[in-house]
């Protein structure tokens, strides 16, 4: 059973709107707050002179509720609606541009548990929405500044529910995509999707890539997931278990919208949800000379790799907004998020585990070697991650000002929440308030596990002294 709390949140974001279903308006995500925010979202697009918006959401259980919610709210301001139905967050991503629609709204709470859901918004590019958009978008919901049309202007809708296959075809047809490479390993796939869209999407294109042998585990698009939807290692161990048994080349995990790729090599142990960027950077680099980015909560054997291939390694502030202006900036020919998120700008500016699965068979394949032998040939670090719950009453800048204060003969980085590299040691941790939960996240990166485990500890006391 989740905390009470968590069934009574609502959390107002520059990237979009994220609660719990039912409650009290303002108090959770019920059907007032999503027209309000939707309504703000369409004026918004209408300001730009966007004159249609994507949606798509995952499977889970108030996903039709509030798409219905969404969709008629933007007709209701004059707009047409293209919906994708069921779809994964980079397909919509995608589609934007290709409609060129003003804008995209993914109905989605990612890796948050089954009460949950969101609304996540795309600016005209199919891109997250800029902080600035995001802050003019919560004033214009806040002032309820709508203004909806007259019967005769009010707008239309369609479905378009080829996309997702128009995806694949666009990930097949990339340069870096070995197709017969990946055909003739014969690879035999376990894949687990949580009962979400990623049970239709990822094994077709496993499909389409010519994988050998598809295990389909919790493929059911019924959105009531089996377990705890975020693809942490205690959250995989039936498929871990699955792909040993069964002798099978690797195990796929992706979230509920499909943009987080984890990987269980052929041994059952999890490949590590840091290393799935790692081992696709690692590829493409090998390819395409160049940079890469990552957040700062993100493993430093990234960074290793790519200078290796003689490139130039940056880190940007957590959230995907910022590491994609990060890659723009610096012209990253790959990056993305440890938390198994690809981000891949020869396709698109966006997280996506369909692209991310299909280069890192290309890798596996072209190595010749199975998934844990090709873990074995990058640094080894460990990231141990965890959080501490919020209460109302928690002054989280108050915490971190003191924890900065406390360990202030460290190099400190404040540019997200307070990191603190312990250089003697070889290790970091960075310390931040969740921008889509009431959580503090702790991220600790040593060379083991324990002494990983230990910094964390040992940072988690200090602050829970504080309360």
């Amino acid at each position: 059973m989740w905390p009470k709390f968590l069934y009574v949140t609502l959390i107002k974001s520059i990237s979009g709107i994220r609660g719990t279903i039912g409650g009290k308006p303002s108090e959770s995500l019920t059907p007032v707050d999503v027209v309000k925010f939707a309504a703000a979202f369409g004026t918004w697009v209408k300001s730009r002179g966007g004159k249609k918006i994507v949606i798509g959401r995952d499977a889970r259980i108030s996903g039709e509720m509030v798409s219905n919610l969404v969709s008629n709210t933007l007709q209701g301001l004059g707009l047409h609606v293209i919906d994708l139905g069921l779809s994964t967050t980079p397909t919509v991503e995608i589609a934007v541009p290709i409609e060129k629609a003003g804008g995209g709204i993914i109905l989605t709470a990612s890796h948050n548990p089954i009460q949950w859901n969101a609304l996540k918004l795309l600016n005209e590019k199919g891109e997250f929405i800029s902080a600035a958009d995001g802050a003019e978008v919560l004033r214009l919901a806040d002032a309820e500044s709508f203004d909806f049309a007259l019967v005769e202007k009010l707008g239309s809708y369609s479905k378009a529910d080829h996309y997702v296959k128009k995806h694949i075809d666009l990930i097949k047809k990339n340069k870096l995509v070995d197709v017969k490479a990946i055909q003739n390993a014969k690879f035999k796939i376990v894949v687990d999707a949580v009962n979400s869209f990623g049970g239709i999407a990822v094994p077709l294109l496993l499909k389409e890539l010519g994988v050998r042998t598809i295990k389909k585990l919790y493929c059911e698009p019924t959105g009531k997931f089996p377990h705890n939807p975020e693809p942490l290692p205690e959250n995989i161990k039936v498929i871990c278990k699955e792909v040993k048994k069964g002798k099978y080349h690797l195990g796929i995990i992706v979230d509920p919208d499909v943009d987080r790729l984890a990987l269980v090599s052929e041994d059952g142990k999890p490949f590590g949800e840091e290393y799935t960027l790692v081992a696709v950077a690692d590829y493409v680099l090998s390819k395409r000379r160049g940079n890469t980015v990552s957040n700062l909560s993100s493993t430093r054997a990234l960074r290793d790799v790519t200078e290796r291939a003689g490139g130039k390694y940056s880190a940007a502030a957590v959230g995907e907004v910022n590491v994609v202006n990060a890659m723009k900036e610096t012209k990253a020919v790959i990056g993305g998020e440890g938390n198994g998120g690809v981000i891949f700008p020869e396709l698109h500016y966006g997280r996506d585990a369909l692209m991310g699965i299909a280069l890192f068979l290309t890798h596996l394949a072209k190595s010749k070697i199975t998934a844990s032998q090709l873990r074995k040939t990058y640094p080894e670090y460990f990231i141990s991650k965890n959080k501490i719950e919020l209460t109302p009453d928690i002054n989280v800048d108050q915490v971190l000002e003191k924890i900065k204060q406390k360990y202030q003969n460290e190099k400190i980085n404040t540019i997200d929440g307070v990191k603190i590299d312990f250089e003697k040691e070889k290790e970091w941790i960075h310390l931040r308030k969740s921008n889509t939960e009431p959580i503090i996240r702790i991220y600790a990166e040593s060379q083991n596990e324990k002494k990983a485990d230990d910094l964390a500890n040992r940072i988690i006391t200090d602050i829970k002294s504080l309360f």
